[in-house]
């Protein structure tokens, strides 16, 4: 019979994140279909307020390495505490989250345990032999696959299971010890740009793509950069929708071209760049060609606004194509938001 470990950290209020409570989903599910044991593994400064919220997921119990060492991300912290875990829970499966901080840990953490670890997994099924699905190349390829090691630890990618939701209780939390003194790595605060400056947001409803032609010649023959910016940062801000980029656009700062101030690589969706989950999509100014299409493989709903009717968008690529001027186009939206 399998024992599965839901691994998860606190964010830095004690509560458990969406992708948390994702993996949780995962979690569950694989316990049910295969008849195993479902263990919880929390991990954080305080624990207890994360522990009540998932009194109703069904844990046979909740394991937690908790303490001021193990309020920030740390890899030393960090691994020692998911591998105290699984040694403490027995797991022979191990279900975290696939976000910055247990990606970096699973791989390694696996090795120590004599197990192996798979990220980016979208999907299990623990009926019959326990095998999981990913996408491969870019999101193009999707694979299903199996490993007879335990034990198997696997990241679950955010944006791909239902967030968790059961009735919060009090729940005994059993303290696991671990030694930390030979960790290297001092946390000596965070640095985060201000909410309204913030244009990546992966829990956005809506995701914003600019494309190269912002900052090209408009119908006067001049360039517009400084509308350009205003138009987009304003629909960011009142919309609070998450930034994206074709590479075109991000490349131009290399090429001497005139660029969006705001504008890094860390924006830029498809084939070369982010994959995102976002529920709603809208394209502005981007010919919507296959390797930026690709980043929109997850988009719920697609629309794009661009003024060559025969783009790439149009070949059945978005739900709605709106054939404008990207700078009306959003300049009128922008003055709807602010209503």
């Amino acid at each position: 019979m399998e024992t599965i470990l839901y691994l998860a950290h606190t964010e830095s209020d004690g509560s458990l994140g969406k992708a948390a409570l994702e993996s949780l989903t995962a979690a569950k599910a694989l316990a049910e279909q295969t008849g195993g044991t479902l263990v919880a593994g929390l991990v954080g400064e305080d624990v207890q307020a994360a522990a009540n919220t998932i009194a109703g997921a069904g844990a046979s119990k909740v394991l937690s390495v908790s303490g001021a060492d193990f309020a920030q991300a740390r890899y030393a912290t960090d691994a020692a505490a998911a591998e105290a875990l699984c040694k403490a829970a027995g797991a022979t499966l191990v279900v975290a989250a696939g976000d910055s901080r247990w990606n970096r840990v699973l791989p390694g953490v696996g090795h120590r345990l004599g197990g192996r670890a798979d990220l980016h997994i979208t999907q299990v099924n623990g009926a019959g032999d326990i095998s999981v699905t990913r996408w491969f190349y870019r999101q193009r390829m999707e694979g299903s696959f199996t490993r007879t090691q335990r034990p198997w630890l696997l990241g679950i990618d955010p944006g791909t299971q239902t967030p968790w939701q059961g009735d919060a209780g009090d729940t005994v939390v059993e303290a696991v010890t671990v030694e930390t003194g030979d960790a290297r790595t001092t946390v000596t605060g965070v640095k985060a740009p201000n909410t309204d400056e913030q244009t990546i947001r992966p829990d956005a409803n809506v995701l914003f793509v600019a494309g190269a032609g912002w900052t090209k010649k408009q119908a006067d023959g001049q360039t517009h950069v400084a509308d350009a910016e205003k138009n987009i940062l304003g629909f960011l801000q009142a919309a609070q929708a998450s930034l994206g980029s074709s590479k075109s656009l991000v490349d131009l700062s290399s090429e001497g071209g005139e660029v969006l101030s705001f504008m890094t690589h860390l924006n830029q969706v498809g084939q070369t760049g982010a994959t995102p989950r976002h529920p709603k999509g809208l394209s502005t100014c981007c010919h919507g060609e296959e390797p930026h299409v690709v980043g929109w493989r997850f988009i719920n709903e697609r629309r794009a606004v661009n003024l060559d009717a025969n783009c790439g968008w149009a070949q059945g690529k978005a739900d709605v194509l709106y054939v404008a001027d990207a700078f009306e186009v959003m300049e009128k939206v922008n003055a709807l938001l602010a209503e």
